[in-house]
């Protein structure tokens, strides 16, 4: 078996895997499709972004961990808990090729929401099984609230880019 700290780091960085290629196959998108739409006032500055995935990304994985730790490995019983971990994962890292690859506002806002829901499931399915896991993710669970907001705004308020 690996040390823990190898394992640590292996579950935190899982993470960083889908968001780092998410941002590379879209990062020119950035400065051009993205910077031509209309945003809130409260849209926090690009450079924010990637502070702050990176801080979420490896404080969801190392809550990962700590659930995978708990519940024996990928057991029966880590199914459930790990399973909605997946699921969340999985949403998280979709979103940025179809909002900023596809440009598909509607289904970026459709699939963000789902995010959310599977995040809150996630963190109600930690809850009993490791309480600091189920914290870890609370700063992720608020960043997706503002990120939900923002793109429901830039939905809204961009109607000739609804459907791209």
């Amino acid at each position: 078996m690996a040390p823990v700290w190898a394992q640590i780091a292996g579950f935190a960085t899982v993470p960083h895997v889908g968001g780092f290629l998410g941002w590379y196959v879209t990062r020119s998108q950035v400065s051009t499709w993205y910077e031509g739409l209309k945003k809130p006032s409260w849209c926090p500055p690009n450079k924010a972004f990637p502070v702050a995935w990176t801080a979420l990304y490896t404080g969801m994985g190392y809550a990962s961990y700590l659930v995978w730790k708990e519940q024996g490995g990928f057991t029966r019983e880590a199914l459930v808990p790990l399973g909605l971990y997946g699921v969340q994962l999985a949403l998280n890292w979709t979103w940025t090729p179809v909002f900023f690859g596809a440009h598909r506002l509607k289904l970026a806002l459709a699939n963000i929401l789902c995010l959310h829901g599977a995040v809150i499931a996630t963190m109600v399915s930690w809850y009993p099984i490791n309480r600091t896991a189920t914290l870890l993710m609370a700063p992720y669970l608020a960043w997706l609230t503002l990120a939900s907001s923002l793109t429901y705004c830039i939905w809204r308020d961009n109607p000739g880019k609804k459907n791209e």
